[in-house]
């Protein structure tokens, strides 16, 4: 089974750059997309249900903001949207498609980097959005989390580290915030499974200021985060950086299921 993560930064921008037509060639069997910043509107019919697949969204209330999708080969046998929390589910950042005992969610994760307000709020999701990672682990379902955590958890998980310590992504208590997901909750990381030591090789987003890209100036703030057994069935996992459709790249993973 393949299954890709990707911030768009915009559905019809990317569309706009080939991310459809590329997304078909890569035939995969289920796509997380984020931030497609539309409503139901703006959607284009190949936007709504890409040939061969089924799509499913949450929209934020806001127009041009946030919003999550789930694009599936096979058609879910269930889709929730939205986490039961209103100031969370207003901007649209959860959607879980359920395939027998298989859950896929699609997850946009605030960014505090606007300023106070924002980092406070952000710290308000992670810490209810713990207890719902919490209970999703000990319901017995198998679960890929897919999405933009805006959270680099590690030094080797961008360039510079060390003039971001203080910064929204990489401050202490959001890098203990995923430590603690990862070895008291009991999720894992897939690619850094896959892949413990990569560096410069491993980032999924790049600023759009000062030739960060160019420069190799990025992030891995992307992220399939899975339960134990799925875990131990992920065979491959790469950023494909070939086409740029947004200033985040597709996280592509493969497993034996």
């Amino acid at each position: 089974m393949k299954i890709i993560s990707l911030n768009l930064n915009g559905i019809r921008s990317a569309t706009n750059k080939g991310v459809q037509t590329w997304l078909q060639a890569q035939n995969a069997d289920i796509v997380c997309i984020q931030e497609i910043k539309a409503q139901a509107a703006d959607m284009t019919p190949e936007m709504l249900n890409p040939a061969g697949y089924y799509g499913h969204f949450h929209y934020a209330e806001k127009k041009g903001y946030s919003g999550v999708g789930i694009y599936s080969k096979a058609k879910p046998n269930a889709v929730i949207e939205g986490l039961g929390l209103s100031d969370i589910d207003n901007e649209g950042r959860y959607i879980e498609a359920q395939f027998g005992n298989l859950s896929v969610i699609s997850l946009y994760l605030p960014s505090g980097s606007s300023g106070e307000e924002r980092q406070a709020f952000k710290f308000s999701v992670m810490t209810r959005f713990m207890l719902h990672l919490q209970a999703l682990i000990a319901s017995g379902r198998e679960v890929v989390i897919c999405g933009d955590w805006n959270i680099a958890h590690q030094e080797i998980d961008l360039k510079n580290y060390k003039g971001n310590k203080k910064n929204s992504g990489f401050l202490p208590e959001e890098r203990a915030w995923l430590t603690e997901l990862f070895d008291q909750v009991g999720w894992v990381d897939v690619y850094r499974k896959l892949h413990p030591t990569t560096t410069d090789d491993c980032y999924t987003w790049w600023s759009n200021r000062g030739q960060a890209w160019a420069k190799n100036v990025g992030w891995r703030i992307d992220y399939q985060i899975v339960t134990p057994a799925i875990a131990a069935k992920a065979e491959q996992a790469s950023i494909y950086k070939a086409e740029r459709f947004s200033d985040h790249a597709p996280l592509i993973v493969d497993y034996a299921l």
